[in-house]
């Protein structure tokens, strides 16, 4: 079974799924979502000015 992925926009869900049907949901590449997932773009979201308002990505 694949990893599932939950993708937010600060509060709002945008979807759930495998990190292929979030990518053609959200119109980008697959290994975007799973970038999202990664301590790197964790310590960049820490850093923006409003990372209430950043995608965040959430391995399930």
């Amino acid at each position: 079974m694949e990893q599932e992925y939950a993708i937010y926009k600060g509060e709002k869900l945008l979807c759930i799924g495998t990190k292929e049907e979030c990518a053609k949901e959200l119109g980008v590449q697959p290994e975007y979502i799973y970038w999202l997932t990664t301590p790197t773009a964790k310590r960049r979201l820490e850093s923006r000015r409003n990372p209430e308002k950043c995608t965040v990505g959430i391995k399930l």
